[in-house]
């Protein structure tokens, strides 16, 4: 590594990789520009320390901002260094990582770097769906930078100095920092949904290199396995007649009980992440609550449509009543459930469902039911399914009748409309299972999925 190993620039990617791994590319590239006296300045690695090396044997391109080089700020060099990794990225097939440090755009090199960060989002966007983008934020993010975790598949945050802004908080009208940090690490996580997992920079780097053994290298490995060491056919018997806890079944029925999380403090009504079934990676999605919220919908399209960019199959836990009922979420709650039905709807991979709980209504529908073309549905004993609750479908149907009768009328609507028995009758149910067996259902699905082929009209792209 050039001059900067030793600063936080360079010892973040020492602790971030294999040791001894890194190669450092265009250590010897300084800013070419000469306006503003920047001629004067030393610049080394022109801010940004590029490279390549691997994370548990698996290859990956890195680039590091260097706060100590003006301040890590973003000019015409620094940024061809960024593009020529994303160019080496795309041509060998391995995931770029970004650690953001930046006050900036380098406003001595005017309109050179204003087209910098141009031809950086480009490169993002010729590498989304490609190879898996991850970028880790450790300082200032602003301005134009920020559209890079924007564009980024995953987004890390250092939890005490880390800015992440379009507009700073002291900038917003009619709002302070001190009454609303919309740049903090707790603002973008939990509120913006922009970032994945807030941590110390300790924390952050430890979790990249799991992360990275989870994905695969690119859109066409067929590589992303590990060795499974648990029982194929393992009782899960902690399921049966437990409270529904949708990160509880996700890690129970998964290789060694390891689930992966992503955006876990955002939108909690859903939840997100990759378990692991006989050594393969599978992206989860469930119901974190029983009410579907416009954020919860758009958080899981985004998981889903990276799953099947990347081939990852696909599995969803169901237990849902219906839509969240605020003024809120309704601002954007129809786009939002039309953009996860249409990322089930459009997704080609394996898509495996288990309803755990209660399934009712349209929202139903769009967590990866069997009209929506979900491969296999189980569901469990005690599940139900239907267009509603039967006492309110009662209620409305018979909003006349005495309570009597609306109660007998629920008991039939149950029996022949609400039953995991009758939605199996008619084949929107494959198979209903104990909870018990979830982990062998589902591994023996995916198993027979493993060479499924599906095509689609041809079209250049969808518009939803």
């Amino acid at each position: 590594m050039s001059s900067t190993a030793q600063s936080p620039a360079g010892r973040r990617i020492a602790e971030l990789l294999d040791g001894n791994s890194f190669v450092e590319i265009g250590g010897q590239v300084t800013a070419r520009s000469t306006d503003f006296n920047l001629q004067e300045m030393n610049t080394p690695s022109d801010g940004v320390i590029t490279g390549y090396g691997v994370i548990d044997g698996n290859l990956v391109y890195v680039y590091s901002q260097d706060v100590s080089v003006l301040n890590g700020t973003l000019g015409e060099m620094h940024a061809k260094k960024i593009v020529r990794l994303y160019e080496m990225a795309g041509r060998m097939g391995a995931p770029v990582i970004g650690l953001i440090d930046c006050a900036g755009i380098r406003l001595q090199e005017g309109v050179d770097a204003l087209n910098a960060f141009g031809e950086i989002y480009l490169q993002q966007t010729l590498a989304s769906g490609v190879v898996p983008q991850i970028t880790a934020v450790f300082g200032s993010c602003g301005g134009g930078l920020s559209v890079v975790p924007g564009l980024s598949d995953f987004t890390f945050m250092e939890e005490k100095d880390a800015k992440l802004f379009v507009n700073a908080p002291n900038t917003v009208a009619g709002n302070r920092k001190e009454k609303c940090d919309s740049a903090s690490a707790k603002f973008q996580a939990e509120e913006a949904g922009t970032v994945d997992m807030v941590g110390s920079e300790s924390d952050i780097l430890a979790q990249i290199r799991r992360l990275v053994t989870w994905l695969p290298a690119n859109n066409e490995d067929d590589a992303s396995y590990d060795e499974c060491m648990d029982d194929l056919n393992r009782s899960c018997a902690e399921l049966q007649g437990v409270q529904y806890s949708a990160p509880f079944i996700l890690s129970t029925i998964s290789d060694g009980k390891e689930f992966f999380e992503t955006k876990a403090d955002y939108a909690r009504d859903m939840v997100t992440g990759f378990i692991r079934l006989n050594g393969v990676t599978v992206g989860a999605v469930a119901n974190g609550e029983q009410e579907m919220s416009a954020r919860g919908a758009q958080k899981a399209a985004d998981f889903v449509n990276f799953c099947d960019a990347f081939n990852i199959p696909v599995l969803t836990v169901t237990n849902v009543k219906g839509y969240k009922a605020s003024l809120c979420s309704e601002r954007n709650l129809a786009k939002a459930a039309a953009r996860l039905t249409y990322a089930f709807a459009n997704a080609t991979v394996p898509k495996v469902n288990v309803i755990a709980g209660e399934a009712f209504g349209s929202a139903y529908v769009t967590m990866n039911s069997k009209g929506l073309g979900a491969d296999l549905v189980f569901a469990w004993k005690d599940a139900k399914i239907g267009m509603m609750d039967a006492r309110m479908a009662a209620k409305v149907m018979y909003a006349d009748a005495d309570a009597q009768t609306q109660s007998e009328k629920a008991k039939e609507y149950a029996a022949l409309q609400d039953s995991v028995e009758a939605a199996a009758r008619r084949g929107y149910v494959d198979a209903v299972i104990d909870a018990a067996d979830t982990r062998k259902q589902v591994i023996g699905a995916f198993e027979m999925l493993f060479t499924k082929r599906e095509g689609r009209p041809d079209k250049k792209h969808g518009t939803v």
